[in-house]
């Protein structure tokens, strides 16, 4: 467990190398800026473009991430990404390299009725009446076609 304990921090080689890269660009447009160098301007700039695309070549090798969180075993920035090659779900990068991901489904909605609305109604103006220590948090609340 590293010092952030069980939550994914997103670190990976691409992201590293091209916060890595552009830091460098803007370092260079910096001293560019200062020194008044149209030429360092456009050297700054350059490497600052080149850091997108190591970035997303790399994410597209393996070397980033998909998007959200990560199961446990594959937080640590060295481990690659072996879905990647497929391309993953809602991802801009995966996209313009034309790999399509996979499709996340998405479930049915339910039909709610009537007694559902008015049970909840009805439970949330009796919390809100209640004393402070009696209330029941808003997740809590269950439908009375639900409870046992």
């Amino acid at each position: 467990m590293s010092m952030h304990g069980d939550h994914d921090m997103g670190h990976t080689v691409a992201g590293w190398t091209g916060t890595c890269t552009a830091v460098l660009g803007g370092a260079v447009a910096g001293v560019a800026l200062a020194a008044d160098s149209t030429g360092g301007l456009v050297a700054g700039g350059a490497v600052v473009v080149l850091a997108a695309v190591v970035t997303w070549v790399l994410h597209l090798a393996g070397w980033g991430k998909p998007s959200g969180p990560r199961p446990v075993a594959q937080h640590p920035w060295r481990i690659r990404d072996t879905a990647a090659r497929g391309g993953h779900p809602d991802c801009l990068g995966c996209r313009l390299a034309g790999r399509k991901g996979a499709v996340v489904p998405v479930a049915a909605p339910t039909e709610v009725s009537a007694d559902d609305v008015t049970a909840v109604a009805v439970a949330a103006a009796a919390a809100e009446r209640a004393p402070a220590v009696e209330r029941v948090p808003a997740e809590e609340r269950v439908p009375a076609a639900q409870r046992s």
